[in-house]
């Protein structure tokens, strides 16, 4: 198994968080991903599917258009499978995608017929590639081109929403997000659902627990982690629930894939744009 990151050109800092390559050469993939970020995929070999949490299974087109997720996601793919994926931030994810970002969450939209035949040509022209840094450098062009304007008062919010998220305090309150932005509970509230996916006490959820596993995965405490919680078993759903794992399956057999998403460098989502390194490569 292969996993390379590569960061985004600092004009594009605004809407990818970065780029990453798949490989694996087994002839059966199956793991547990994250509640993720929104993503396009490039199925450069294989075919699979993801099972969500709430059960239900979408197959895995050519181009995948991955939403916002909520809860982890079990996939299966027949391999060998290789993939060139795009982390993008809420802001990216409207500005290139162009459709609001709760309507996609948890589960997976044909990118084909929202990019048409360009995107089936990229693909296409992907497949004949063997580098990150030259994939990387043919699909920017191409996000460049697709990207549309996004307004600047919603450009403000996902940024303050960002940095809520992003606050050393490990659980932070949503009255303090309402606070940062000078525009009624109910106005920010369908933004952050248009943009990221979700309610802000969702996200407030969501990333409280993967910053928890994030923690174990870097060997913190479990008492420090359980800290923000309510208790130990209020901590343990929450991290199953948005990794698929409790916090003794993170110690002892996770799925390594899994573990290197966790990382807090991976998709450097709560980052500030171009802020992350420019390639990290984990084989």
């Amino acid at each position: 198994m292969e996993l390379r990151f590569a960061s985004p050109s600092p004009d594009l800092s605004a809407l990818v968080t970065t780029y990453y390559l798949y490989r694996s050469d087994d002839r059966l993939i199956e793991g547990i991903e994250r509640a993720d970020v929104g993503q396009i995929r490039f199925m450069l070999r294989g075919t699979g599917a993801l099972r969500f949490a709430d059960g239900h299974q979408d197959a895995a087109p050519p181009i995948m258009i991955n939403g916002p997720g909520t809860g982890a996601a079990a996939y299966r793919v027949d391999g060998p499978f290789h993939c060139f994926g795009i982390a993008l931030r809420p802001v990216g994810w409207c500005a290139i995608i162009q459709q609001p970002a709760h309507h996609c969450a948890d589960r997976v939209t044909d990118g084909g017929a929202i990019f048409g035949e360009e995107g089936l040509t990229l693909l296409e022209s992907l497949r004949r590639m063997d580098s990150i840094e030259a994939m990387t450098a043919h699909v920017e062009p191409f996000l460049r081109d697709r990207a549309r304007p996004v307004p600047a008062e919603h450009q403000q919010v996902c940024e303050a929403v960002r940095a809520w998220l992003a606050a050393t305090d490990a659980s932070p309150q949503v009255a303090t997000l309402f606070d940062a932005i000078p525009l009624s509970s109910r106005h920010v509230i369908r933004l952050v659902n248009q943009y990221f996916g979700a309610p802000p006490k969702l996200l407030e959820r969501k990333f409280r627990a993967l910053r928890a596993a994030t923690a174990l995965v870097e060997g913190g405490d479990p008492r420090d982690v359980a800290a923000p919680f309510y208790d130990q078993s209020h901590m343990i759903r929450e991290i199953r629930h948005f990794t698929g794992h409790t916090p003794g399956t993170i110690a002892t057999r996770m799925d390594p894939v899994l573990a290197l998403t966790l990382q807090a460098t991976a998709y450097g989502e709560l980052d500030q744009p171009d802020t992350a390194e420019k390639s990290r490569n984990v084989a």
